[in-house]
């Protein structure tokens, strides 16, 4: 595969995002990877980490292709609007953080960039800034201007997609319209046949109540919403089996047959998906026109500068949006 080129942000200057950068830059990658980034903050966290990594300056008119060798970060110098100290949050960086998220997501669309890779931000000093920021998801889809997107969280072995996100679990059942899991199974269906490259791609859908209704004594949500709404999506073309039972779908006899799993709601899926990968998981969002990973864990600002971090999460993924890429190229 000829070298692409991927951009990275660090996410929250306070927390372990710049020093995930700098750990994995230890290693060469096998294509050009630009760190959005303030080289300022990166050269006071390496030297935090002992660590001795060469920050190669690129100018964005004129990116590299060729990957970067081992010990060295390609950087897109993106000015602090404040100095940042590990584990210590300032809303004056809120700019920064949301500038490079901006520069990466539009140098996607610009075609500058085959995919981005995000470390966390952190939500909560972004809004006491005075800005409405709801997280990584809603911003690219805003930059975008995709209406629909798709939290997709994966590990080597099991894909876990959700029909509902940060949801209330009382508003859950609401939630789910046949629209809603329409929009949702078309995207995760398309996407797995134009990002992964999975030609026909079979999931395994979740019933929304105990043992998926039992027939309707635990719950008539299968029967007058999820049931009718699969078998028109079927019809559609789509491999869709189900609604199952949550807690016996979730076994290798029914994992090992299907390419991913949609579950209804946060926490009917991913603490198995975590429990499975912890550490070695990444977050996708689908439905964008654009390839965007993440990692699957916090800003961590306790552990900000102390080397005591693990970069699974972030090799993972970088590992999925190379995936994607890849496959986005054969499939044109």
């Amino acid at each position: 595969m000829t070298p692409l080129r991927f951009a990275l942000t660090p996410g929250e200057p306070a927390g372990i995002g710049p020093d995930l950068c700098l750990l994995l830059s230890r290693s060469a990658q096998p294509h050009a990877l630009i760190a959005i980034a303030s080289r300022e903050l990166l050269e006071q966290r390496a030297v935090e980490l002992g660590l001795a990594i060469r920050l190669i300056d690129v100018d964005p008119a004129r990116l590299p292709d060729t990957p970067a060798p081992a010990a060295s970060l390609y950087v897109w110098d993106t000015p602090l609007r404040a100095a940042a100290k590990s584990g210590q949050l300032d809303s004056l960086n809120a700019d920064y953080v949301l500038e490079t998220l901006t520069r990466a997501g539009q140098g996607c669309l610009d075609g500058l960039f085959a995919g981005m890779i995000t470390a966390p931000v952190h939500k909560g000093v972004i809004n006491e800034a005075g800005i409405a920021f709801s997280g990584h998801t809603e911003f690219l889809a805003d930059l975008t201007a995709t209406r629909q997107v798709v939290m997709m969280l994966a590990t080597r072995g099991l894909r876990v997609a959700l029909v509902t996100t940060h949801l209330p679990l009382k508003d859950v059942a609401a939630a789910i319209t046949p629209d809603r899991l329409q929009r949702v199974s078309r995207i995760l269906h398309a996407d797995l046949v134009n990002k992964f490259g999975i030609a026909q791609p079979r999931i395994l859908v979740c019933g929304l109540n105990p043992h998926a209704g039992e027939g309707g004594h635990l719950g008539r949500e299968e029967i007058e919403v999820i049931e009718p709404t699969l078998e028109g999506l079927r019809a559609e073309g789509l491999d869709l089996v189900g609604p199952l039972p949550a807690d016996t779908l979730f076994t290798p006899k029914h994992l090992e047959h299907c390419d991913a799993v949609l579950a209804m709601y946060h926490d009917q899926g991913l603490p198995v998906l975590k429990y499975k990968g912890f550490g070695a998981a990444v977050n996708v969002t689908l439905g964008l026109p654009i390839i965007r990973t993440s990692v699957d864990h916090g800003t961590a600002l306790d552990l900000a500068g102390s080397g005591r971090i693990d970069c699974g999460s972030l090799e993972v993924a970088l590992e999925t949006a190379y995936q994607m890429a890849a496959a986005q190229q054969r499939g044109q």
